[in-house]
């Protein structure tokens, strides 16, 4: 028992707890100090927290093969893909979480000291939270330091604690919110809290933080001195958007009901939200977008602008690229980013998402695709969220899409995230009578030698290149070490906060509220990204329907955050995740017409015929694939940390 609870709460010796650092940008090896050497000074205070920022874990690269997206939006090939995190989830296996490493829930080499990619995971929080705690408790003892070095130490512990907390009850729902050093000897009663209990004690932490943090590390008097290393620290702005995550969860029907009730969406209870949450979450939001819009901060939104969408080239024009969110290359191994991620991890290394995160998102047939034959692909379901270039979804009347012409005048999101029939797949010249130049144009139609194979081709007639480029291929080479390749997921960008601003405020009166805060209403929020890529605006006829625009708004989330990771927990929280069509995966069903010639022509406008879909997978999911299962080993600490519900 003892063992089991000191492995849960990570109850160390306070002397064994703390990193001497002379920078804290470079830290020692651990070593034994007293509190007060270790508490002493900004520095050293510092060097105990940079331990928290090593210890988040990256979505994409935690494992040699990752897996992150496990709504109705992936789906895995066969063969090896069906013993993927993945594909336990779609059979209701959620267990599965702790029964692997290939997804950032779960380690088999959990260690907070270490620097690569494989020792971390979301079970460090109770680690980090009682690091946190620590922190707080011993913020006396920094006495050699300036209020501004004294304000940013304590911002800090308070965002991080409010931080793995919000993280744990997003996928186990409520927690004990841990807020003091916790004594090992002591017997613990500590109670599960409601989810929206634990998320108000987050939220008051988030205030706390985002009341002492910069907006920009790099003007302040401490920052200076670390110029070009501050990208990752925590800052205002993140703080009030994970103030406004944190209540937006909390007011969302899943947390508001208390209940995953089957049938959310035919009996309503999928637009359910406590408005008064809502209303909170939406002030904070706009708070946040409010400091973006002074200038005061590092963050704006990334240019849309491309030379070659196909090729995520940029235009020369362009001061930021929207790929680079997500990966850079040919830029010295350059952190991914841009100007609009505001959460990210630590930085992995030179190479370090190359093996094997960029290998797993195209066809393995030929090898044209190299190393493990595991494909993450886009279901055609999900596919299907990509509206057209006027901002209205694909099945609405208005649309003007042409199941004959599917590909054509599509949202331009389409064109940058998904690889289509026909697409140019490999840019380097192969010559006609080998085997391989089947994949230059890819062929996706119902029939192809690609969707033959359902272990090393493609099962849905699509891929995605949205976080690793189409180049990425064993002709054009682009994951090779010459093409400087580095990928990494943000856990919160710019977009978010805006996608966020606009459901809180369609979940407390609709597309025309506005909060207090910021000069703009929730549609407004929804058309600054569709103008960023040249996208149609919310229809008028959305606009005086709450639960239609909340629709839109659900959509346009789905578009703008696809395969970034987040896609579960809507689905659950919105209580969706056992309704129809959002527990069904799906392929694209055509064939191609006439003599189109894809080397001369935008495959956009090819003809095709027989549009339709195949469902492919149906998860069978209850009330009580709304949680993750605890493990057993955990629920049995003590009688108070009970499992979920049904596990």
């Amino acid at each position: 028992m003892k063992r089991n609870i000191v492995k849960l709460f990570c109850v160390l010796g306070l002397a064994c707890g703390f990193t001497s650092c002379t920078d804290y940008l470079d830290k020692s090896p651990d070593s034994t100090v007293s509190a007060e050497q270790a508490f002493k000074n900004f520095t050293n205070f510092q060097g105990f927290i940079e331990e928290v920022y090593n210890c988040i874990p990256s979505k994409e690269s935690n494992f040699w093969c990752t897996t992150f997206n496990w709504g109705e939006d992936e789906i895995m090939n066969t063969g090896l893909g069906d013993g993927h995190v993945t594909a336990h989830f779609d059979l209701g296996d959620y267990r599965h979480w702790y029964n692997d490493a290939q997804s950032f829930l779960h380690s088999d080499d959990l260690n907070p000291t270490k620097t690569d990619k494989f020792s971390h995971s979301l079970e460090h929080a109770w680690y980090c939270i009682r690091k946190c705690n620590l922190g707080l408790a011993n913020l006396d003892l920094m006495t050699d330091c300036t209020q501004e070095e004294k304000n940013f130490i304590k911002g800090q512990l308070l965002f991080f604690r409010a931080w793995w907390h919000e993280e744990l009850i997003a996928f186990y729902g409520g927690m004990p919110y841990v807020d003091t050093v916790l004594d090992g000897s002591q017997v613990l009663t500590l109670p599960r809290l409601s989810y929206q209990e634990c998320a108000k004690k987050c939220a008051e932490d988030f205030r706390a933080a985002a009341d002492l943090l910069p907006n920009d590390w790099d003007k302040t008097t401490v920052g200076k001195k670390t110029l070009g290393k501050n990208d990752i620290r925590i800052t205002k702005v993140c703080a009030l958007g994970y103030l406004g995550k944190v209540l937006l969860w909390a007011a969302s029907p899943l947390n508001n009901l208390g209940k995953a009730e089957i049938g959310a969406s035919k009996n309503g209870d999928t637009y359910k939200y406590n408005t008064e949450l809502a209303a909170q979450a939406a002030d904070a939001l706009a708070e946040a977008i409010g400091e973006v819009n002074s200038g005061k901060t590092p963050y704006a939104l990334a240019e849309y602008k491309y030379s070659n969408i196909y090729d995520h080239e940029a235009d020369k024009s362009s001061n930021s690229n929207f790929s680079d969110i997500f990966r850079t290359t040919g830029q010295d191994w350059k952190m991914p980013g841009s100007t609009e991620a505001i959460m990210r991890g630590p930085h992995i290394g030179e190479n370090g998402s190359n093996w094997n995160f960029t290998k797993l998102w195209g066809p393995k047939l030929n090898g044209i695709v190299e190393h493990d034959a595991l494909i993450h692909q886009p279901t055609a379901n999900y596919v299907n969220y990509y509206g057209m270039a006027n901002g209205l979804p694909l099945d609405d009347p208005d649309s003007g899409f042409d199941p004959t012409h599917p590909f054509k005048n599509r949202d331009p999101r389409f064109y940058h995230d998904i690889v289509f029939d026909g697409f140019q797949y490999i840019n380097t010249t192969i010559a006609k009578e080998s085997d391989d130049y089947q994949f230059k144009y890819i062929q996706m139609y119902t029939g192809s030698n690609l969707r033959s194979s359902s272990a090393n081709g493609c099962r849905t007639g699509y891929y995605t290149q949205k976080l690793v480029p189409h180049q990425c291929n064993k002709y054009d080479g682009m994951y090779n070490w010459g093409g400087a390749l580095q990928c990494n997921l943000p856990y919160m960008r710019l977009a978010d906060i805006y996608l966020m601003y606009a459901e809180a405020g369609a979940a407390v009166q609709g597309a025309n509220y506005k909060s207090s805060k910021l000069n703009l209403t929730a549609a407004d929020a929804i058309n600054v990204l569709r103008d960023r890529v040249d996208a149609g605006h919310v229809a008028d006829k959305f606009m005086n329907d709450q639960k239609k625009f909340m629709d839109e708004v659900r959509r346009e989330r789905a578009v703008e955050l696809a395969f970034e990771g987040f896609r579960w927990n809507d689905l659950q929280r919105w209580l969706l995740l056992t309704e129809y069509p959002y527990n069904i995966k799906t392929s694209q069903e055509f064939k191609r017409v006439g003599n189109f010639d894809y080397t001369k022509n935008d495959p956009r406008d090819a003809e095709v015929t027989g549009w339709s879909e195949k469902t492919i997978v149906t998860r069978d999911f209850s009330e009580k694939h709304y949680l993750l299962p605890l493990k057993e080993s955990d629920v049995y600490l003590y009688p108070e940390f009970g499992q979920n519900p049904g596990w």
